[in-house]
């Protein structure tokens, strides 16, 4: 049987065939010069035009494909709806975040810069093909485009030590879980003969309880994704690859790559595997428990900033994987996976301008800056003290900002759901993480030293900056309207 290609599927892959696109247009231009780099500010514009356009045929396709009864592609295997467009729409966003932050930073900016905005572009496409996948194969698709640039990317860092080391165990443990993954897929198929997820959620229920083949093969799966976002004990990699990766890449990771990866997961979850068998339900609980504890245990132990911010990155995880068993097991999914997703906006946000700031004072590729750097920095650079003081407290859930409204949805919804037990350890472990969410604010206002950024303009970096902190701080006041855009969206 064959299936015919209509202009509409055509049209609901725009965004990505506009990425492609203009991920073609630096190393084309840098051919034609006879394999001499263009000015870098060229290459950041071709590559943030791209984005844009993939950014605004995201919405039009939204607008004319994503209101209709049935907004699928591709045989249906593809489906535009909230949660492709939010999630889609933020990747974007933090996709052109990275794009600035590796334009200005010595370890990214140079002889292959053309190269790097190349699979950036690449593993943006896979981020949208990933979100829009309501095929389990096709879902391994998007995984596998967006992972293999990411390793290329890690890789040909000009650091020669800490890079390469970070691009093996990312390609070895990445390929681990994806031959894990794919392995939980072909028993799921074996056992139902599809791949197709709204297939599989009409006999999760049955299957999961009376068919054990089909109870190992979705447990795989959702171990796949568990290596993908950092859930303990498939969290390892973590630490190491986002010290050893150029800073800007950790930024990517930390929020495009785990806000669509969660994402991903949030639609199998969904197929109500939690409530046919209560081993697996009583498993990603304490899976949840203990990656937060995990995550926050180590950060209170760190004293490289940026390994830091990969074990808080660790416990967030932690916190989304609450929101995730949530929508999971409740009946009305449209409050527990607005939480999941409001918490990615908040996460991205946060994440990024954190690991923006490191950029900023990295001197060169093979800098390392620890927590103690800070001392004195609030008195040569107030502003850029006060933003990361910003991004501290939202990190650890302060009000006003959007960190406090992301994890009182999370655990509100939660509460819903009678997992009181699971809110109440995610407030437990947000109140822990207060004590090493301090410790940089504390060294930068109240200890005398000599701290010094790179020295150099970062214009690009610092408005990444800025511009992040302020929406912090913003969202955080305006939280409830966004909040109900996205609960009706994915709704």
């Amino acid at each position: 049987m064959t299936t015919q290609i209509g202009l509409a599927d055509v049209l609901s892959i725009s965004p990505l065939i506009a990425l492609f696109l203009a991920s073609l247009i630096p190393i084309t231009m840098k051919v034609l010069r006879g394999n001499v780099e263009q000015p870098p500010l060229a290459t950041l514009i071709q590559g943030l035009g791209g984005i844009v356009a993939a950014f605004i045929l995201l919405l039009t396709v939204y607008v004319l494909i994503g209101n209709k009864s049935n907004p699928t592609a591709f045989a249906n295997a593809l489906v535009l709806d909230g949660v492709t467009l939010c999630v889609g729409s933020l990747s974007l966003l933090i996709g052109a975040g990275a794009l600035l932050l590796m334009y200005d930073n010595p370890a990214t900016r140079g002889e292959q810069f053309s190269e790097l905005v190349f699979l950036s572009l690449s593993a943006m496409s896979g981020m949208l093909i990933l979100l829009a996948a309501v095929d389990l194969l096709v879902v391994f698709i998007g995984l596998e485009t967006l992972s293999l640039a990411l390793y290329m990317m890690i890789a040909i860092s000009h650091e020669q030590k800490l890079s390469k080391e970070a691009a093996l165990k990312y390609f070895i443990l990445g390929g681990f879980a994806s031959a894990i993954f794919l392995y939980g897929v072909a028993f799921i198929f074996g056992t139902v003969g599809s791949t197709y997820i709204p297939q599989l959620l009409a006999s999760t229920g049955e299957l999961i309880s009376n068919s054990r083949l089909f109870l190992f093969g979705i447990s795989m799966v959702i171990i796949g994704f568990c290596f993908k976002v950092s859930i303990a004990p498939f969290h390892a990699w973590t630490p190491d690859v986002y010290q050893g990766a150029p800073t800007p890449h950790s930024a990517f990771m930390a929020t495009a790559v785990k806000a669509v990866s969660f994402a991903a997961l949030l639609r199998i979850i969904a197929s109500k595997a939690l409530v046919g068998s209560e081993n697996l339900f009583d498993f990603l609980q304490w899976l949840a428990v203990i990656t937060m504890i995990v995550g926050n245990v180590a950060a209170l132990l760190q004293k490289n900033f940026k390994r830091m911010l990969a074990y808080s990155s660790i416990a967030h995880s932690g916190y989304l994987m609450v929101g995730i068993i949530t929508t999971g097991v409740s009946e009305k999914m449209g409050f527990g996976a607005s939480g999941v997703i409001f918490y990615l906006l908040a996460y991205s946000l946060m994440t990024l301008g954190a690991f923006a700031i490191v950029c900023v004072m990295e001197r060169d590729e093979n800098h390392s800056i620890n927590v103690a750097d800070l001392a004195g920095y609030a008195r040569k650079r107030p502003w850029m003290a006060f933003c990361l003081t910003t991004l501290m407290l939202s990190l650890a859930g302060i009000p006003p900002t959007i960190g406090f409204f992301g994890k009182f949805y999370l655990f509100t919804a939660a509460i819903g759901e009678g997992l009181i037990w699971l809110a109440v350890w995610g407030v437990l472990n947000s109140v822990m993480s207060v004590a090493y969410y301090l410790r940089p604010i504390v060294v930068m206002y109240m200890h005398d030293g000599d701290a010094e950024d790179a020295g150099l303009p970062l214009i690009a970096t610092r408005s990444a900056i800025l511009i992040s902190s302020a929406l912090v701080l913003f969202l955080g006041l305006f939280s409830g309207p966004i909040f109900a855009f996205i609960e009706k969206a994915v709704s």
